[in-house]
Order: structure tokens, then C-alpha cells, then sequence
């Protein structure tokens, strides 16, 4: 794990879910070579968690705040959690 490694929760509302959201995200995350998880909530938003360099968060969130063709974000709020352990980017279900 890299020390400059940051992790950080993401909340994501709009038109997010029946979209292909959650796939275009951890393609994004891939890119980055960030690990962490995405799912769909029961409210319709969408949930993330997302680890890696600084940079490489910033880079992820100005795509996933486009999102994939047919999405549509009105919202979008990140904070900082603790740092775990991980080699993947899973689409929880």
C-alpha cells in the first residue's frame, strides 16, 4: 500500500441507477489503479468507496461526476475514511 494512498466515500444521486453507472465507474477506477467498491442504494443513489493516489481520486471523480452517456448527476459528495486493505475495484451487489 502506498503512504499517500488516500481513501474517500462518495455519494452519488441523480439519474444513476439502470444505467450502466456502476460498470463505468469501476472502469474509471481501473484506469486510476484505484481499489475500493461501488453498489446501488435502495434510494436510488449510488455509493462508492475509493482508494489511491490524490491525483489519481481527482482525475476519478471528475469522470464519474459525468458519468456514462445515459447518466445523469445532480449530486455528488465525498469525504475522507480511513484507509483498508485491497487489490481490487468490486461492484458490490
Amino acid at each position: 500500500m502506498n503512504a499517500r494512498a488516500v481513501r474517500e466515500y462518495a455519494l452519488i444521486e441523480g439519474e444513476v441507477q439502470g444505467v450502466g453507472f456502476r460498470w463505468f465507474v469501476r472502469s474509471c477506477a481501473l484506469r486510476f489503479s484505484l481499489t475500493g467498491w461501488v453498489r446501488n442504494r435502495c434510494d436510488g443513489a449510488v455509493e462508492l468507496e475509493a482508494q489511491g493516489e490524490p491525483a489519481a481520486l481527482e482525475a476519478f471523480f471528475e469522470l464519474v461526476r459525468e458519468g456514462p452517456r445515459f447518466a445523469e448527476v445532480r449530486s455528488l459528495t465525498r469525504r475522507r475514511v480511513g484507509i483498508e486493505s485491497g487489490y481490487h475495484f468490486e461492484i458490490v451487489f
